[in-house]
């Protein structure tokens, strides 16, 4: 998925045996409401897959310190698919046994790692800044291991979902990579307009897979090079606010760029791209 991957970190023993639980501890950082421009995103794009599925499962994969982020995507996963169930899995048994007291019908936490250690084959795994803090050379062998856990297409169904990215503090900015069992597909872009400078001040939110992508030679780069431009050039449009000078320069960008997602996308402040247009030069 990307060129030379490394091993993922050494898989460590689980306390009373069986799956060994692979990956590391990070730092574990999180606050309420911080995912939820992913989280509003995956309800609308993947909401009737969970809505169709026998038992849509969904993992929140490395949720941290505290279980916000869990607790919040039960409850908007619900308003699309009311039968929706969330399994918290993280890495560090302590954060694991402080989480047990907000279990309650459809939440659960679990111990473990990118084993996601849950029966069957989740229909969502959201893992959010979470590869930030590994090397890029692990992302291929991370998303390769994801995607195999996700349940496979079929009966009209495209699969499962596996989004992998990386936000500020308070979600004020996020970028994002949506995976089908066959692969990357798609990347999204995703911001509070009114903090918005100019596009490419998304860059330092890039997922790891990218991050260091963003470089002359590199179509990252290029596209955020050109949004900038396209931003620019709908500076005449600020004066109704800076939604509308966003959706001009979406409009503008999308006649160069593969954009994916329609304008009642772009009116969240979002945008996204097939990821083949914006995959590392290998």
């Amino acid at each position: 998925m990307t060129a030379r991957a490394t091993p993922l970190p050494h898989s460590r023993l689980r306390a009373g045996g069986g799956t060994p639980v692979v990956g590391t501890v990070t730092r574990g950082t999180t606050n309420p409401n911080r995912l939820r421009r992913m989280d509003r995103w995956i309800a609308a794009v993947h909401g009737a897959e969970l809505r169709r599925a026998a038992d849509p499962v969904a993992v929140d994969l490395g949720y941290g310190a505290a279980p916000w982020t869990a607790v919040e995507l039960l409850g908007r996963l619900r308003t699309v698919a009311p039968r929706a169930r969330v399994v918290g899995v993280e890495i560090e048994p302590d954060r694991v046994a402080a989480a047990r007291p907000y279990e309650r019908e459809g939440l659960a936490f679990r111990h473990g790692g990118f084993e996601v250690p849950v029966p069957g084959r989740p229909l969502l795994i959201r893992a959010a800044n979470v590869l930030r803090q590994y090397d890029e050379g692990q992302v291929a062998a991370v998303w390769e291991r994801l995607c195999a856990r996700l349940a496979p297409p079929g009966g009209g169904s495209r699969g499962g979902l596996l989004v992998e990215g990386t936000c500020d503090e308070i979600g004020r900015r996020h970028v994002w990579v949506a995976l089908g069992p066959e692969g990357p597909r798609t990347v999204t872009f995703a911001t509070r307009l009114g903090s918005l400078d100019r596009p490419s001040d998304l860059a330092e939110r890039l997922p790891k897979a990218l991050i260091h992508r963003n470089v002359p030679g590199e179509p990252v780069h290029a596209f955020l090079r050109d949004f900038d431009r396209a931003w620019a050039a709908a500076a005449p449009y600020a004066s109704y606010g800076a939604r509308q000078r966003w959706l001009r320069a979406v409009r503008d960008l999308a006649a160069d760029w593969p954009v994916t997602d329609p304008p009642a996308r772009w009116r969240q402040g979002e945008v996204t791209v097939a990821w083949e247009a914006l995959a590392p030069v290998r």
